[in-house]
C-alpha cells in the first residue's frame, strides 16, 4: 500500500482491502474517509466492508463519494470530516487522485 502523507493530520492512497484496515490502524490511523463510489469497478471492496473492519479495529469512518471531478459540495464535507474525526487520517479513492484533489481544495 502506498501513502502519501499530505501533513500530520492526513494522508491520501489508493483503495484499501478490509484486511489492510487492520495495518492501517497499527500504523496508528484512526480513521477512514472513502472517496470511491461503491461499485465503481468490479471486485472492489464496499464502503460497507471497510466501515464493517474498521469498526473492529474501533475506527471511525466517513463515505464522501466522488466520481469525477470533486465538486464544492464533496469539499465541504471532506473539510468537516478532517475537523471532526481523530486524526491520523487515511483517504482514499482508486488510485488516490480524488482524495488528493479534496485534500487541496480544503488547503492541505
Amino acid at each position: 500500500m502506498q501513502l502519501k502523507k499530505l501533513d500530520e493530520r492526513l494522508s491520501v492512497g489508493p483503495q484499501i482491502t478490509p484486511d489492510e484496515v487492520a495495518d492501517l490502524a497499527k500504523w496508528g490511523f484512526r480513521s477512514i474517509i472513502c472517496n470511491r463510489p461503491d461499485d465503481e469497478d468490479p471486485g472492489q471492496p464496499s464502503f460497507a466492508e471497510i466501515a464493517a473492519a474498521a469498526a473492529e479495529q474501533e475506527m471511525e469512518v466517513r463515505h464522501i463519494p466522488v466520481a469525477g471531478r470533486p465538486a464544492e459540495a464533496q469539499a465541504v464535507a471532506f473539510a468537516e470530516a478532517l475537523k471532526e474525526m481523530p486524526s491520523p487520517i487515511y483517504a482514499y479513492c482508486r488510485s488516490g487522485g480524488r482524495a488528493g484533489a479534496l485534500a487541496m481544495m480544503t488547503g492541505r
